[in-house]
């Protein structure tokens, strides 16, 4: 019985299209951060609502970013210049960390104007109901607006358009607890006013932290998960052709990730066979794992983590070529020679003309004197003489 095969194909998003789409979803973040900074400031003030007036900062704080947003993405999506070769991805990076810093800044400023009013609370005049309603709608339109950009940062893969909508999230929580002091605060409990404020400074403290010490660590360039490598390397070594992998090493570049990879591959096959098996892996691993922007395969003839320090003080060619003289006396001219650094040594393929082995004699008397000419040297372990035939 025969089995139907559905495949889904993924739409690929250009780079022109990513900035359009994020930049449309930030502007309608622009446009309620900006209704609702207005409104708790101004009912904040009138309500006499530390809380209110405080969460108004912090929308104020999420208008800021997101013109940031706007910023990042619109240059992150220019192509890669000499100047810029990688791209201009980290532009988001940047400007996360930018994102980030300001947030610590404004969480520790409520925090510090929370904790000192507190410490006069008698003078302070009691909350109006008309901050309860405000702070009520704020949860609302925040929560909504958060699930809108998470939507659209994850179809995204970028990592600013998430960092602002968890930034939109934490804003909708804190607004929860401003219901909870300003409800307090009506009740007669005027301190529970304050002490949301200050909470939600903590809060805005913490989130930015994390968000300073995430982009820190990418433009240190720290690596993908575990995971990611593990699958990573699954996939260079199911390339046909590659005999070992080591040395793999990322690195991310705000959504997407750089990855450097040493693949050992059979010591005697040619370069130009070497090169295919390193393309052939690099269109595997950005087939199979489209986080990753690109891939640069470093081939190897034998397992070098360890690296033999005598092998890089082997002659070059022109220097074997001409140790190899008096070692190929009374052979014909060389057709191509080819040398194999192996272990430490040289082997060496010689191609012949095929009429010299048409001599037997010849052939073996050859094969003697190589013997006992190589007996006496230090760095080539063998030569092999080969048939080089080519089309009359």
């Amino acid at each position: 019985m025969g089995h139907e095969h559905h495949h889904h194909t993924v739409p690929v998003i250009t780079a022109a299209d990513r900035a359009v789409e994020a930049q449309r979803a930030t502007w309608v973040s622009v446009a309620v951060n900006l209704a609702m900074t207005l409104i708790q400031v101004l009912v904040g003030y009138l309500a006499h609502s530390q809380s209110l007036i405080a969460h108004g900062l912090h929308s104020f704080s999420d208008l800021l970013s997101d013109f940031l947003v706007i910023y990042a993405t619109r240059q992150s999506a220019h192509p890669a210049d000499s100047a810029h070769p990688y791209g201009h991805a980290r532009i988001e990076t940047a400007a996360t960390f930018i994102l980030g810093l300001s947030l610590t800044t404004i969480g520790g400023g409520i925090l510090w104007e929370s904790g000192m009013r507190l410490q006069h609370i008698e003078a302070l005049p009691s909350v109006e109901l008309s901050a309860l309603w405000v702070a009520i709608a704020t949860v609302i339109s925040k929560e909504a607006l958060y699930r809108y950009l998470i939507s659209v940062g994850e179809r995204l893969r970028s990592q600013l358009m998430i960092a602002n909508a968890l930034h939109t999230r934490a804003d909708a929580a804190s607004a929860l607890v401003v219901v909870a002091g300003i409800g307090g605060a009506l009740l007669g409990w005027s301190f529970l006013d304050l002490l949301a404020a200050a909470l939600m400074g903590f809060m805005i403290l913490r989130m930015g932290l994390g968000l300073a010490w995430d982009a820190m660590k990418e433009l240190i360039d720290t690596g993908l998960d575990e995971t990611q490598v593990a699958a990573i390397h699954a996939t260079v070594l199911a390339t046909p052709g590659v005999l070992g992998l080591h040395e793999l090493r990322t690195r991310r570049m705000a959504h997407q990730a750089l990855v450097d990879a040493h693949v050992q591959v059979d010591a005697r096959i040619s370069v130009s066979e070497g090169h295919r098996i390193a393309e052939s892996a690099r269109a595997r691993v950005l087939r199979e794992h489209p986080e990753v922007l690109d891939v640069l395969v470093h081939i190897d003839p034998e397992d070098d983590l360890e690296p033999d320090l005598a092998a890089h003080r082997l002659p070059g060619r022109e220097a074997l070529l001409e140790e190899l003289t008096p070692l190929l006396a009374g052979l014909p001219t060389p057709q191509r020679i080819v040398l194999h650094y192996l272990n430490g040594q040289v082997e060496v393929e010689v191609f012949l003309n095929q009429d010299f082995f048409a001599n037997g004699e010849a052939l073996k008397t050859a094969d003697t004197q190589l013997a006992e000419r190589l007996g006496q040297h230090p760095t080539i372990r063998s030569i092999s003489l080969n048939c080089h035939i080519a089309p009359k």
